[in-house]
């Protein structure tokens, strides 16, 4: 319990104020509205659970909002050239694959900071995804994926989008990953001492590797996921969303020094992120007292964590 309480600590004064916007607006603990956060949790929570993976091993991701401008742009270009909504879908996922993967090059093999390194491909990301759109949106058929970002399913059954349904396969596909593997052991020892897991014959890089990898095709199935949903590719979509998904782990009781984190908690973490936002868009509160409430929940889950690592 202690051990619980430490992880998902962070997350009790974000339910604190959840609870006050409850208390305010009845609209906000209706299932209708329910069922749009859920929906809105989905991109945030997608590149949260690459994000996890990242920080497990004391690495960070800054480009994963480009990236994501990316993958939609490219997604909506393959089909405005002809391409079946699959391939053209796979495409927008190994696009943000390769990505990670240069990501994952120049960290693991080439000895580059991560910070630096996701920097400059956040640059590089962005710049191509304009590139690629004319610096316009890329306007294109979605086919059947608006219909599994769209709030009422079809059948009505299913109760939530299958996009949902879809990140919760995926997010318990990877905490199996990592808390049941030989390669999520890696990444908790990788992110927890480097120098030990080197001399216990970790292969380091190729850990690196792989999870930068697999960050970047997350990432890029939300870019896929997002042209369904406003069925355009915009090369400027994604905007913060780095600072979300970094939230959203650190809420979960994931920590920036390594070898900490959690796929449920990181989703509690982005669940709670979209709740924030839907409560401050329920009471009126313009879109920078979000930001604000953003970043300083950032600060206080890390000096929570720090403080509990002392």
């Amino acid at each position: 319990m202690k051990a619980l309480l430490g992880r998902l600590g962070p997350l009790g004064a974000l339910a604190l104020v959840l609870l006050l916007f409850a208390v305010r607006n009845e609209a906000f603990a209706s299932f209708d509205n329910l069922r749009t956060v859920l929906l809105q949790t989905v991109l945030v929570a997608l590149a949260a659970i690459g994000m996890t993976f990242v920080t497990a091993i004391g690495g960070i991701d800054l480009s994963v909002g480009a990236v994501l401008a990316l993958a939609a742009v490219a997604t909506a270009l393959l089909r405005a050239a002809g391409w079946p909504l699959a391939l053209a879908a796979g495409g927008g996922v190994g696009v943000g694959a390769l990505v990670g993967a240069t990501n994952g090059a120049l960290v693991a093999f080439g000895r580059l900071p991560p910070f630096l390194v996701t920097l400059g491909t956040l640059g590089m990301a962005r710049g191509a995804a304009k590139w690629l759109a004319a610096e316009r949106t890329v306007s294109a058929d979605a086919g059947w994926l608006p219909a599994w970002v769209a709030k009422f399913p079809e059948p009505a059954w299913l109760l939530l989008a299958p996009s949902v349904w879809l990140l919760l396969a995926l997010a318990g596909l990877a905490a199996m990953v990592l808390r049941r593997s030989v390669f999520g052991r890696h990444c908790y020892a990788l992110g927890g001492n480097p120098v030990a897991a080197a001399h216990a014959g970790i292969a380091t890089p190729r850990v690196q590797f792989a999870v930068y990898t697999l960050c970047g095709a997350l990432v890029g199935l939300a870019g896929v996921l997002h042209f369904g949903r406003v069925r355009v590719g915009d090369p400027t979509a994604g905007a913060g969303l780095e600072l979300q998904a970094i939230a959203a782990v650190v809420l979960g009781g994931g920590s920036l020094a390594g070898g900490a984190g959690s796929i449920q908690g990181s989703l509690l973490g982005a669940f709670g992120m979209a709740l924030l936002a839907n409560g401050c868009t329920l009471e009126g509160l313009p879109n920078y007292v979000q930001e604000v409430l953003v970043g300083a929940i950032i600060l206080g889950a890390v000096a929570v964590d720090r403080w509990r690592r002392r």
